[in-house]
């Protein structure tokens, strides 16, 4: 499996694990205090998915797993930039598949609005956190759970994803707003979609009442991560503190 030979090369842009790079695997060791209330960091689900996503296109090829480590195939191509029509397509085909069995269930409906409001920084300076619309229903589907740009690589045959510590039963609004959002957008990426880039992606995402979903659940969302970024800030990470204000700006 791994090359004896192959030197470990540290892999950058990740801000939860070590990652190194052997030969054509990866191999990837977790940091169980790098879990947040909004992302989780759970081997044991990243194997699961991995598992049920093999042969799909949309995930590396698990190698070999143990309680705190993985081993997976080196995906080759470059992070997530430029277009979001195909990141659109790919989470589209994600949330479409059937979830594997003993996957997480993440929170929806009004107990979503609960459970951060559990753990929102209270002295962060947050707005009044908007409420979950009373005519719309919980929604469970196969999520990535930490769909940032970062987790994205643009392979030759259509975007991959990476990083699975955390899926979930969940909905799939939520991966588009991790995908949105202006402060995951400039952590990973540099800087926020532009206007017409986030429109494009919408347009791409085939499933128009999803895409209304997230519409009306965009000012939770959002806020949700807002209150990720106050709750990271918190704990002394300056880039964190600048995100905050570029997703509380999001028109």
């Amino acid at each position: 499996m791994l090359d004896p030979a192959a030197s470990w090369e540290p892999l950058r842009g990740g801000r939860s694990n070590a990652v190194w790079q052997v030969g054509d695997c990866v191999v990837k060791h977790y940091r169980p205090e790098a879990a947040s209330p909004l992302f989780a960091n759970l081997p044991a689900q990243e194997r699961l998915a991995l598992e049920a996503l093999a042969g799909q296109g949309l995930a590396p090829r698990l190698r070999a797993a143990g309680p705190d480590w993985l081993v997976y195939d080196h995906v080759p191509g470059a992070v997530w930039s430029g277009d979001p029509a195909p990141v659109a397509r790919a989470l589209a085909r994600l949330h479409g598949l059937p979830p594997p069995e003993g996957l997480r269930r993440g929170a929806t409906g009004p107990m979503l609005r609960a459970e951060i409001l559990g753990w929102a920084p209270a002295d962060a300076g947050l707005p009044v956190c908007p409420a979950w619309p009373a005519d719309l229903s919980s929604l469970g589907r196969f999520i990535h759970g930490d769909a940032v740009p970062g987790n994205i690589i643009a392979a030759p045959g259509g975007p991959i994803f990476i990083d699975w510590q955390c899926p979930a039963l969940g909905d799939p609004a939520e991966d588009i707003a991790t995908f949105l959002s202006p402060a995951m957008q400039m952590l990973y990426v540099g800087a926020p979609l532009q206007e017409d880039a986030v429109a494009r992606f919408l347009a791409s995402y085939p499933q128009t009442e999803i895409v209304a979903r997230y519409q009306r659940l965009a000012p939770l969302l959002h806020w949700r991560i807002a209150a990720h970024c106050a709750w990271k800030a918190a704990r002394g990470d300056a880039d964190y503190a600048a995100a905050l204000r570029l997703e509380l700006e999001r028109r």
